[in-house]
């Protein structure tokens, strides 16, 4: 079977690039198709054949603002000699068209029985349902009133343009139960849900005694919409310790946000082993963001630490209220600081925590997206 791999960009790590790494190892041969490629942000795929084309040209920093210029990229690929299109997406990779796309709308195609699987983590989210945050806080300093101003300007015709690529693939996956929602709601799409790979085993509870030390811990990629900076926030008003682990363009704001409080400390991205060790020891891990599943409270629950997560998004698929952890309500930091007292009342089994994240793991996402494409190809003939 012929296949070609398509994602949105290259350029730095994330859960994205964790759900595209176990494809490219189920499918090492099949090249990737990307609008940009950075590996120095990302030396994950040096053994893959990535493909790039003209978008290459443009610095990584202009991602957010390429979004028009990306779409007719990915359109106008032609990857119709493929058995199987697999597109990883949250933005406009999902625009490639299939053999199969193309020859039923009585288009030139190479390979007629050709199909497009689109593991889509979202709908496009500045477009759709994370639209008033990106115009809240576009993420361009400066020059926030400019891109807001020309992005309410544009933002109709973008979203139709989004919607004609969603009907492009011929199937849907998708992380969560939320995502499906979303899904249906933006798109009129059906998607099967296969959660995404999580690393268990190397976050998985060694001990079945531990010392749990006097700090909550929230690891993430430092930009505006992941809100960390209402962890920091719950932390200072319940005066909570609080490990904030990783980096981004937000770094300079949280420590400033933090500065004086002696409540929170900085930590960089570490490896594995090290990350597992905080998780293991904190009291809980704070998830205040609105995301379509997370990976990173997975890993910590795996660790056997219990979850403190905004209840709604894709939280709601692993995160049991007073099981393994507990659910607010409200996205706001008085909400989560109230969460985090309420949660102190709580006892939590460590060895029972942990065994909530085991349905998650790697060998179950293989087993489930080869059945679905199996059952895809069955559909089409194959």
């Amino acid at each position: 079977m012929k296949v070609a791999i398509v994602c949105d960009w290259l350029t730095n790590v994330g859960g994205a690039e964790k759900v595209l790494l176990k494809i490219h190892q189920m499918f090492p041969e099949a090249p990737i198709y990307t609008s940009k490629y950075d590996p120095k942000g990302i030396d994950w795929f040096k053994d893959a054949e990535v493909r790039t084309g003209w978008l290459q040209v443009f610095p990584s920093k202009l991602r957010r603002v390429l979004g028009p210029l990306r779409q007719r990229y990915f359109s106008k690929l032609d990857l119709s000699e493929y058995d199987l299109i697999i597109s990883v997406t949250g933005a406009e990779a999902k625009s490639v068209k299939s053999g199969k796309w193309l020859a039923d709308n009585g288009k030139k195609s190479k390979n007629p029985q050709g199909i497009h699987i689109s593991y889509c983590h979202v709908p496009t989210q500045y477009y759709w349902q994370m639209y008033d945050d990106y115009i809240k806080n576009p993420g361009f300093g400066v020059l926030n009133p400019f891109i807001r101003f020309f992005f309410r300007l544009l933002v109709v015709p973008l979203r139709k343009a989004d919607l004609k690529a969603a009907q492009r693939p011929d199937y849907y996956v998708t992380i969560s139960d939320y995502a499906k929602e979303q899904i249906h709601k933006y798109y009129g799409r059906e998607a099967k849900v296969v959660h995404p790979p999580v690393e268990i085993e190397d976050f998985k509870l060694k001990k079945r005694e531990v010392k749990v030390g006097d700090y909550y811990v929230v690891t993430s990629r430092q930009v505006n919409w992941k809100r960390v900076d209402l962890a920091v926030k719950a932390c200072m008003m319940a005066q909570r310790k609080l490990i904030v682990i990783g980096e981004g363009p937000e770094h300079k704001k949280l420590v400033k946000l933090a500065a004086g409080s002696g409540l929170v400390e900085f930590l960089p991205m570490m490896g594995k082993k090290k990350l597992a060790s905080y998780l293991t020891r904190a009291k809980g891990y704070l998830f205040p963001s609105l995301e379509p599943f997370g990976i990173a409270p997975v890993e910590a629950l795996a660790s056997g630490c219990p979850v403190v997560a905004y209840g709604v998004g894709g939280a709601r698929d692993y995160v049991i209220d007073k099981k393994n952890g507990i659910l607010f309500e409200k996205q706001a930091a008085a909400t989560l600081a109230e969460a985090i007292l309420r949660f102190e009342k709580m006892k939590f089994n460590r060895e029972k925590v942990a065994k909530t994240a085991l349905g998650f793991d790697e060998k179950r996402f293989d087993k489930e997206l080869k059945d679905f494409i199996k059952k895809c190809e069955k559909k089409n003939g194959k």
